[in-house]
């Protein structure tokens, strides 16, 4: 099942996740600049133009070619990276002539993602954002809410990405995607958010009564996702230090 633009997908279908062997993949200029390897832990294979940068996350790249370069660099304001706890660098990567190839994996198990930002800007939590190609502006904001921030399992401060190009995401195990319509909730998992676009709200719930709090083992909250916007799931919990 190819997933679709949010415009396009109906609204209050069931959670269906991705094939194990396939992620999400939108239609874009970009399309044949990358190539998704493996199962258990996916990597991803982008051929880059001559002169052409890309962003990727810290420790991500595998393999790359002699034409390849790269540094480290800090994307939009470095003071709020360094308290978003992504760290105050991302790598920088340039091809050298065309057709360069650069290889990069999460050094964890679990998917890979694209997405289209012409479906709008994506917030990751941590850990979530692997890399971008385009023109994309990476920025870090702050969650809504204050409940969210302190016990949503995100943090206060989370990655924005906008612009126009793809932006790679690794989730945990594998990926369910949902589009919500325009005030329809979806209740999450403390760990299991993956990503989701700037127009949906998140909040946190409780999960209600003291013998769930207790034993159910799904912690005194849960994450609460209003609509309308896309959201990725990852099936297993990212546990963020």
């Amino acid at each position: 099942m190819q997933p679709l633009p949010p415009s396009e997908a109906p609204h209050g279908s069931a959670l269906v996740a991705a094939p194990s062997s396939t992620v999400p993949v939108p239609q874009t200029p970009w399309n044949d600049s990358y190539q998704l390897h493996g199962n258990i832990a996916q990597t991803i294979e982008l051929s880059l133009d001559e002169g052409q940068s890309m962003w990727a996350s810290k420790g991500a790249l595998i393999c790359y070619d002699d034409s390849i370069e790269w540094s480290l660099e800090i994307p939009g304001n470095s003071l709020s990276r360094m308290l978003s706890g992504e760290g105050l660098t991302m790598t920088r990567v340039t091809a050298k002539r065309p057709g360069a190839k650069v290889v990069l994996g999460a050094n964890d198990t679990g998917k890979i993602a694209a997405w289209d930002l012409s479906w709008g800007p994506v917030t990751c939590t941590p850990g979530a954002f692997l890399a971008a190609v385009g023109g994309v502006q990476i920025d870090v904001t702050a969650a809504r809410r204050a409940g969210a921030a302190f016990f949503g399992g995100a943090g206060l401060l989370l990655q924005k990405i906008s612009g126009r190009g793809l932006v790679f995401i690794h989730g945990k195990g594998d990926f369910i995607q949902r589009d919500l319509a325009a005030g329809e909730r979806l209740l999450v998992s403390t760990g299991n958010l993956a990503a989701y676009g700037s127009e949906v709200d998140y909040g946190v719930v409780g999960v209600g009564g003291l013998f769930k709090m207790l034993f159910a083992r799904e912690g005194v909250f849960m994450t609460q996702l209003t609509g309308p916007g896309r959201v990725l799931l990852q099936t297993l919990k990212r546990v963020h230090v």
